[in-house]
């Protein structure tokens, strides 16, 4: 007997978990939602409804697997072998580039200031991260040499293409062009993080140049329309922008070696270039290159922790749709009591997250507040510290919901996991910012005691925060060496006193208590869903993700 093989015969598959459907992800976030009118940017919502509804659509986020799975290409020459240093792209990139552009998050905050304008661009961010991650980084950097550049006299001629909307992606010179990037390129092969190592070197050439020789391990974005880097001058470091293209034309002999093959971030370029007597302009005070771009680093460094938290939370979304569908020893994956431990210790972590970026956005939108600045100097290397790292954490414990189907590259689990651990090394890895973190101490040694004791004396019943806040007070009277050794403490202590205090002042209270006794309690720990006591899965589920 012939059979013959009919595709509309086969049946279809069974229990397999269909695709997030389309939705708002500003609405469906109620974390995100309340978070943006406590910290000011309310007057905001309709822009974010709509931007919530577009992002989410689940086109885009098809679109986003393929410009990862299809990454940058190098082409240093062209057909008759005049060097050119092009990277060229996946067609898509230019979709999310102009989607980010459109929103603003490449300096709207700072070109068109007001209420709460840090606040929504935090939110804007923290949904377009959900999508699509590696775009995020040219606008990073865009946002943050913007407060750097405007102190420049001739900042004048570059302000309109870094406030207009449009994104631009053609290889033109700047007068030519209707919007502009700006990338970064500092460490060196021989120092990474240690900037003071940087051997490529200024020599001035006049009204304001300088020529710049030697190389950089990372240069991020290299198809940005100027960079900023850093470079031996005279006795010191400066920072200088660099543009792509000179005025009379020609291109900077700005020489890209080879493209960087990282473990994620691929749809977006990272190169290794060489400057071969590029021109630059200084910017800030000469040899204070350093401190120039420490000032910048705190910009990009609240961009990793809304990195951070916008991955935890496509993770958690994904987690939970998965277990809302599949079915495993007779019945649904989010009926199993275990399962809805652990799901819900992941909502947990996802809120806290959410809570603190937002926070720290306001702080930013605060900056001639000396309150604010000293949370921010405080805080943003704590956050980066603690939240990027527990990203790792979720989207593992994410993709292990998923089982096999999360392991592999059909499905959206493999691309989230791979991605989490970018924004602990980029800008600073995990000790730097700890470091940074008792910098901050030793410069305004009141600061962590007055945050520590503000939490306790808003909770005075609660024993957890204040022994929290007892190890910080200890670790104040120790030596350099000593603190060094407890700097991670003090970083995770810090970032949990602060994101128990957001949650029990504005959180349903059954969540704020699951999260202080099950991250400041006896019985806390890192692992997810190991908790003494069942969570309030309900509520936690149903707040984070609704069915």
């Amino acid at each position: 007997m012939h059979l013959e093989h009919r595709a509309s015969e086969v049946p279809e598959a069974d229990n397999q978990v269909p695709d997030l459907p389309d939705c708002n992800l500003y609405l469906a976030d109620e974390a995100l939602v309340q978070g943006v009118r406590r910290e000011g940017a309310g007057s905001r919502e309709a822009e974010l409804e709509t931007w919530g509804a577009r992002l989410g659509r689940a086109g885009l986020s098809r679109l986003a697997a393929e410009v990862n799975r299809q990454g940058p290409v190098l082409r240093a020459f062209d057909r008759r072998g005049l060097r050119i240093d092009v990277v060229e792209f996946h067609s898509g990139w230019s979709e999310f580039l102009s989607l980010a552009f459109a929103q603003g998050m490449h300096g709207g905050a700072w070109t068109d200031p007001g209420a709460g304008a840090q606040v929504a661009r935090a939110a804007h961010y923290l949904m377009h991260g959900q999508v699509e991650a590696g775009s995020l980084c040219p606008v990073t950097m865009t946002s943050a040499a913007i407060p750097l550049l405007a102190r420049e006299s001739w900042f004048s001629e570059i302000r309109p293409l870094l406030s207009g909307r449009e994104y631009d992606g053609r290889d033109l010179p700047l007068a030519g062009k209707r919007g502009m990037m700006i990338g970064m390129g500092m460490t060196e092969r021989q120092g990474g993080s240690d900037l003071r190592a940087n051997l490529s070197r200024a020599e001035p050439q006049g009204e304001g140049w300088f020529r710049l020789t030697g190389h950089k391990w990372f240069f991020s974005s290299p198809m940005s329309d100027a960079h900023l880097v850093l470079a031996r001058d005279g006795d010191g470091h400066s920072c200088f922008y660099m543009p792509r293209w000179l005025d009379d034309g020609r291109r900077n002999p700005v020489r890209i070696l080879r493209l960087k093959d990282k473990l994620g971030n691929r749809s977006n370029a990272s190169a290794e270039v060489e400057f071969d007597g590029a021109l630059g302009r200084r910017i800030g005070e000469p040899g204070r290159g350093i401190a120039t771009l420490v000032e910048m680093a705190s910009y990009t460094r609240l961009d990793c922790v809304l990195g951070s938290a916008a991955l935890m939370r496509q993770a958690l979304v994904q987690g939970i749709h998965h277990a809302r569908h599949r079915r495993a020893f007779g019945r649904r994956l989010i009926e199993q009591p275990l399962m809805r431990q652990v799901l819900a210790d992941l909502a947990l972590e996802s809120e806290a997250a959410t809570a603190l970026a937002l926070r720290l956005a306001g702080a930013f939108d605060r900056l001639d507040q000396p309150a604010g600045q000293a949370l921010r100097r405080l805080l943003t290397p704590a956050a980066k510290f603690w939240i990027c790292k527990r990203a790792v954490d979720v989207t593992a414990e994410c993709m292990e919901v998923w089982g096999g189907n999360g392991y592999v590259e059909d499905g959206p689990m493999a691309r989230l996991y791979r991605e989490a651990p970018v924004n602990s090394i980029w800008e600073g890895s995990g000790n730097v910012m700890c470091l940074d973190v008792l910098r901050a101490v030793r410069q305004e040694p009141q600061s962590l005691a007055q945050v520590a004791d503000g939490v306790v004396r808003s909770h005075p019943g609660e024993p957890a925060l204040r022994a929290a806040a007892d190890r910080l007070r200890a670790v104040l009277a120790l030596d350099a060496e000593a603190q060094q050794v407890l700097a991670r403490m003090v970083a995770r202590d810090l970032v949990l006193l602060v994101q128990a205090d957001l949650l029990l002042r504005h959180a349903p209270q059954e969540l704020a208590r699951a999260f202080v006794d099950s991250r400041l309690g006896a019985a806390g720990g890192d692992v997810f869903g190991a908790r003494p006591s069942a969570l309030p899965a309900d509520a936690l589920l149903r707040r984070a993700w609704p069915d």
